[in-house]
């Protein structure tokens, strides 16, 4: 095939079940052009066809309509009863596909600023009245291999707000959809939030949050399942990345982030967190078990019990003012304030200053998992941090869990003796 319509084919770019895409040059706009070109054979069926005229249909409805740095444009679209096809702007790079296994993982800082732009793009869509409807890594284009910049493509199964006279009814791909999707009750920008946490957790752990021998069964999973956390699967994943992907991908509207304003602010905020850093670039192994040993919560332990602890526990310096923790997200991990401040507050309302010894989170040990945090923690000044994961203390020595326990009845002891006598002065 040398041209379609008044386009000149250069080269086949991509082809499947249903369609191929060629890059192709317009001579009269002087451009290269992406072109989705329909099989022929799937228009002569008349199911089939009718469907995928109508999704070139939503899509050509689009042309000029969305002008944002992140979403690929759509330029052009023909459809008959023997040929269709849209044309759209040519992205170089690639999809997000090759960067889904754990052998491929992008770094971390690179996934933050890819799904926040994403989020931001999303959110432009939403305010012109559009859901896209089909998130995953397919349709998230990559500039070129080597740069961050990336396009949304495919609006084909896109909601219409304002009318549905374009509107494709069950579309979209199953490992990805919202279980609102699979319901098929009527959806906002809340399904996309959901699709986007998906890519995420799929590009920080290499894998679906479910997976299945069959859609039945998939379907079955995202709609009455809990995923573990990408952590589970890559253990370099820290807690906030954990609690970001969560909270997109809650099953319930009401849990889920609101709005894109939100899913960005923590995405963001995780982005300026992104110099965290590791064990060896802060205190190195003796001085942080000099300052365990220090530690009122630790004195029980012994040497043996407090390598155990160093072992498990993952350190971090956080930047002054980040969200060490947010109330009513999710969380399985629990924290110690090595060195530095943190405040604790619900709404405006300060409940305490932490500072160095003091632990936070500990009640998500005795939520099997499905805990929620109960107020903000928020760095008041640079810290340092010490992490220890639900699942990582599980796999500790029974003394050395049994220590821990010990000493969170004390830590909870000594807080409500505080409450009572804060209450008999009122």
């Amino acid at each position: 095939m040398d041209r379609i319509g008044k386009y000149e084919i250069r080269a086949q770019v991509g082809v499947g079940t249903t369609a191929t895409v060629y890059l192709a040059h317009d001579p009269f706009a002087d451009r290269d052009v992406a072109i989705k070109y329909i099989d022929p054979n799937i228009l002569c069926d008349p199911r089939q066809g009718r469907l995928y005229r109508q999704i070139l249909r939503s899509e050509a409805a689009l042309a000029g309509r969305l002008n944002h740095p992140h979403i690929a444009r759509i330029y052009d679209a023909v459809i008959t009863e023997r040929e269709a096809y849209v044309v759209m702007e040519y992205v170089a790079g690639g999809t997000l596909e090759r960067f889904t296994s754990p052998d491929t993982l992008l770094p971390e800082e690179r996934v933050i600023e890819i799904v926040f732009k994403c989020s931001r793009a999303l959110d432009y869509a939403f305010h012109q009245g559009i859901t896209h409807r089909d998130i995953k890594p397919a349709n998230i284009l990559m500039v070129s291999p080597d740069r961050q910049d990336i396009k949304l493509s495919d609006f084909g199964s896109a909601v219409f707000q304002s009318s549905d006279a374009t509107q494709v009814s069950g579309v979209g791909s199953p490992a990805y959809m919202s279980p609102q999707q699979i319901r098929e009750v009527p959806l906002n920008h809340q399904t996309d939030i959901y699709s986007l946490g998906v890519v995420m957790y799929q590009l920080l752990a290499g894998r679906l949050p479910f997976e299945s021998v069959n859609n039945y069964s998939l379907l079955y999973r995202i709609a009455n399942e809990e995923a573990p956390p990408p952590s589970h699967f890559n253990p370099q994943i820290p807690p906030h990345l954990d609690s970001i992907v969560a909270r997109a991908m809650r099953k319930e509207l009401e849990h889920r982030y609101r709005t894109w304003t939100e899913f960005s602010h923590d995405l963001a905020q995780a982005f300026r967190n992104r110099s965290t850093v590791e064990a060896g670039d802060g205190l190195q192994v003796p001085e942080r078990f000099e300052l365990l040993r220090g530690m009122p919560f630790f004195r029980e332990f012994s040497d043996v019990e407090l390598w155990e602890v160093l072992r498990i526990a993952q350190w971090s310096t956080v930047h002054a003012d980040t969200y060490l923790m947010r109330e009513g997200e999710p969380g399985d991990s629990f924290c110690f304030v090595a060195s530095g401040e943190a405040r604790v507050q619900k709404g405006e309302k300060l409940l305490g200053i932490l500072t160095a010894g003091d632990c936070f989170g500990e009640m998500a040990l005795f939520s099997a998992g499905s805990g929620t945090r109960g107020a903000d923690v928020l760095a008041s000044t640079e810290l340092e941090l010490l992490t220890i994961r639900g699942h990582s203390l599980g796999r500790a020595t029974e003394v050395c869990r049994m220590h821990f326990y010990k000493a969170f009845l004390e830590v909870l002891a000594t807080r409500l003796a505080l409450a009572n006598s804060r209450i008999a002065n009122l």
